[in-house]
């Protein structure tokens, strides 16, 4: 065997080889490579522009969070406010209906007094005629007179 002829023919080989993997082997490999590249690129800017849209949508929801407790604060303050004036009102209620009760108890006890005060003088006046017939019964004595008062006295 010639070392000259086995090296030729395998430098060759290897040229054939060569030509042929850049030929038909190496653009498929390099389309796939490039084709992976861009994939990564865009997916690595896909989740930037995701990571910002999540950034922006946290600081969306903390603000629609805060404008939710604030609204709250706001219709919790108005209630208090309402309930406050509801209060205020059942009291001023309360206090025209004790004045009214009052009033008509104070009228009630006005003509109750009356009527006593009627009957009263009813009963002074008869007490006054019936001392005055047992007087004018009995001779007109001071000592009978005296006794006879001291008996009505007694009998009121």
């Amino acid at each position: 065997m010639y070392l000259n002829a086995t090296l030729l023919a395998q430098t060759t080989v290897f040229i054939i080889l060569a030509l042929f993997t850049m030929k038909f082997v190496w653009p498929p490999i390099a389309k796939a490579l490039d084709e992976r590249a861009a994939r990564i690129s865009e997916g690595l800017a896909e989740a930037e522009r995701g990571r910002q849209s999540l950034a922006l949508s946290s600081r969306q929801a903390a603000e629609t969070v805060r404008g939710g407790k604030e609204k709250a604060s706001e219709v919790l303050a108005q209630a208090e406010k309402r309930a406050e004036q509801i209060i205020e009102k059942a009291k001023a209620d309360a206090r025209l209906e004790a004045e009214k009760v009052m009033a008509a108890a104070k009228a009630e006890i006005e003509r109750e007094e009356a009527r006593m005060r009627e009957l009263l003088r009813g009963r002074v006046a008869e007490l006054a005629v019936a001392g005055a017939e047992r007087i004018l019964r009995r001779e007109v004595d001071a000592g009978a007179h005296a006794d006879m008062l001291s008996a009505i006295e007694l009998d009121l």
